[in-house]
């Protein structure tokens, strides 16, 4: 797969499962991109609540690469192990401390953490609301490290029709702000009302 350029894609327990899921269909579905995919047992919860109880299977299959949360001799846990970026969606508060405080407790903090003394693109879709001042200290605390914190807020100009809609066009703007060759995926507006 040297051809392939190599994608990190992390759920966290965090609530918001179908953007990870969504974006993992897309990465496949790109035909270009190695998913490197790692989930913690709170996502693997989450996944399940929130879309089924086929979600894993459904998102396992996406992936080129299933990378265990406790194993911190992966692959994916060295600065020698090539990206073209991370992604972590959602990312829980929890997750975001961590990486906001070089934690590298667990196979996705020491990944992000990577990607950051890499000074490669990490994107963490915080979901959480409201914030009180130790999310909003996180979050420029790792925006400062180069992350890039990207809430999971719905377009509203898109005017999206379903819940899908939404997710499709968070999914999308997410793979976009890796920057990854070819054609942004994302919808873009067309400056008409």
């Amino acid at each position: 797969m040297t051809s392939h350029c190599r994608v990190v894609l992390a759920l966290t327990g965090a609530s918001g499962a179908a953007i990870g899921l969504r974006i993992a269909e897309r990465l496949a579905g790109r035909g270009d991109v190695a998913t490197q995919l790692v989930v913690s047992d709170a996502a693997m919860r989450t996944l399940a609540h929130e879309i089924g109880p086929d979600a894993w299977e459904r998102l396992a299959a996406c992936a080129d690469t299933v990378h265990q949360a406790g194993d911190i001799g992966s692959t994916i846990a060295s600065g020698s192990f090539r990206t073209a970026g991370m992604i972590v969606a959602p990312c829980s508060m929890r997750t975001l401390a961590a990486i906001a405080t070089g934690l590298s407790d667990n196979l996705i903090t020491r990944t992000a953490d990577v990607h950051l003394k890499e000074r490669r693109r990490l994107l963490l879709l915080a979901r959480e609301t409201p914030l009180h001042l130790g999310h909003l200290r996180n979050m420029v605390a790792v925006t400062e490290m180069g992350a890039i914190v990207m809430p999971p807020v719905p377009a509203f100009y898109q005017r999206p029709q379903s819940l899908a809609d939404v997710i499709d066009h968070l999914a999308a703007r997410a793979i976009d702000m890796l920057r990854l060759p070819g054609a942004g995926s994302a919808v873009e507006w067309d400056g008409k009302a």
